[in-house]
């Protein structure tokens, strides 16, 4: 056995060094700030470092399960991620079928150029654009007065943050994440297409009995995954987008850790929080899996 690893190692060394920085980011930025997760179980000090501060065992989780925000915090980044699911989700899958379609190669590389671009927009651009657009005189206000929807600050609405940042997220991503299912789509068999025209059926039957079915494992563990990071929004967005006044729809677990942990140095208090989403996305991850592979047949493991 330990001849033939030898032998392999030898063999794909090349392979192995590309897969060096990866597994290095890994093992420093996830893996070895892991054993700073005891200070949730502490009431840490750094004056004092881990091993001087007191032990407190569950209080900091039992603190913010009975705390006033709880509730909201875990309402708010359920409410977010279920609807990014429902309708983010299958934005790109639609879009990568429908790019497939397109038989004109040239017309087909701008439509997915233009697709992928907004991907590359960065993040504080985008939502420093959304700010300016949602204001009382900005473009979205301009539209919406058309339908006699009086003028205001969108984003210091609480009724429409929620719709806003999925929109602009639909509008950044989709083209970037249907690329995943056109590289699928090209690995189908044409003579099932052949098969199928042969048969009779035309372009949309095609698309929906040959071309869905060959996405459906990739659609199905790339919703397994969404799903375990059910309670894991963007942080860097929220955080650019919300204001005091929508904290009743936008104020997520992410953002309070934050203003816990860094703004009011409550280390443990914040550490014990992500520590419970974490578990608990753990958890829904696991319990996803396993649902979906007895409903479908497909599963992660």
């Amino acid at each position: 056995m330990p001849g033939r690893y030898k032998r392999n190692f030898k063999r794909y060394k090349y392979i192995y060094l590309m897969l060096l920085p990866v597994v290095l980011y890994y093992a420093v930025f996830c893996y070895a700030p892991m054993g700073g997760v005891v200070i949730a179980f502490q009431n840490f000090k750094p004056a004092l470092g881990i091993a001087g501060s007191k032990w407190v065992g569950m209080k900091h989780f039992v603190d913010f399960l009975t705390g006033p925000f709880a509730w909201r915090l875990i309402r708010n980044t359920l409410m977010i991620n279920v609807l990014q699911i429902l309708f983010a989700f299958p934005v790109p899958v639609f879009l990568a079928l429908l790019i497939n379609e397109i038989h004109c190669k040239p017309y087909k590389k701008v439509v997915q150029t233009i697709s992928y671009m907004p991907h590359f927009i960065s993040l504080v651009v985008m939502c420093g654009l959304l700010v300016t657009f949602s204001r009382s005189d900005g473009i979205f206000n301009d539209f919406l007065s058309l339908f006699g929807v009086e003028r205001s600050n969108l984003l210091g609405n609480a009724n429409w943050f929620r719709p806003l940042y999925v929109l602009s997220g639909i509008w950044q991503e989709a083209g970037w994440g249907s690329i995943i299912y056109l590289a699928t789509l090209s690995g189908i068999d044409p003579g099932l297409y052949e098969a199928a025209t042969i048969d009779g059926a035309s372009r949309f039957q095609r698309m929906i009995y040959v071309s869905f079915p060959g996405l459906l494992p990739i659609i199905i563990v790339q919703l397994i995954m969404r799903i375990g990071n059910i309670l894991t929004t963007g942080f860097e967005k929220v955080f650019l987008l919300y204001s005091p006044l929508t904290y009743e729809t936008a104020d997520i677990i992410s953002t309070y850790i934050y203003r816990q942990g860094l703004e009011l140095s409550n280390y443990s208090y914040g550490t014990a929080v992500g520590l419970f989403n974490s578990v608990v996305n753990l958890v829904i991850l696991v319990l996803a899996n396993r649902f979906i592979g007895k409903l479908t047949g497909e599963s992660l493991w």
